[in-house]
């Protein structure tokens, strides 16, 4: 359960597990207005996502991402990678680094994005995304990892 008051953010994650579900290629294309729509400049997020993913780790190049949605009404972008490859995120502006999974760097960036857009727009909407993907993250396996780089 996830409540919001006028400045805070309050997320109790009890016994709900969080699902993902992976976005089919014939809907890809609303994915964007679909869940980001009614926030602000919402068509800049795709390319700084890559843009950070650039930023923080050395061997990307680009390539193919997958659009995922959660069960608590979050979506988030993540490299598709081969087999159980591992991506190594460095983050200057804290100085942590870690191996993760394809997943699990995308939930990083975008939380970094999600956090820095909401921050430039002053929306509660993008707020909102930030928080329901971070507890996403908070149950995933690698949690440790995506906090280290975020934080």
């Amino acid at each position: 359960m996830t409540t919001q008051t006028e400045n805070t953010h309050t997320s109790i994650i009890a016994d709900v597990q969080i699902a993902t579900s992976l976005v089919p290629d014939e809907q890809r294309t609303g994915f964007w207005p679909q869940h980001f729509g009614r926030i602000p400049q919402w068509i800049v997020l795709e390319p700084r996502i890559f843009g950070w993913m650039d930023r923080f780790c050395g061997d990307y190049s680009g390539g193919i991402w997958n659009f995922r949605t959660l069960s608590n009404g979050g979506a988030f972008l993540a490299p598709e990678a081969e087999d159980d490859e591992k991506w190594k995120l460095f983050n200057n502006m804290n100085g942590n680094s870690a191996e993760m999974s394809a997943e699990a760097a995308g939930i990083a960036v975008c939380l970094i994005e999600y956090s820095h857009h909401a921050c430039r727009t002053e929306c509660d909407a993008m707020t909102e995304h930030y928080y329901r993907l971070r507890d996403y993250a908070l149950q995933h396996p690698e949690f440790s990892a995506i906090l280290r780089i975020i934080d």
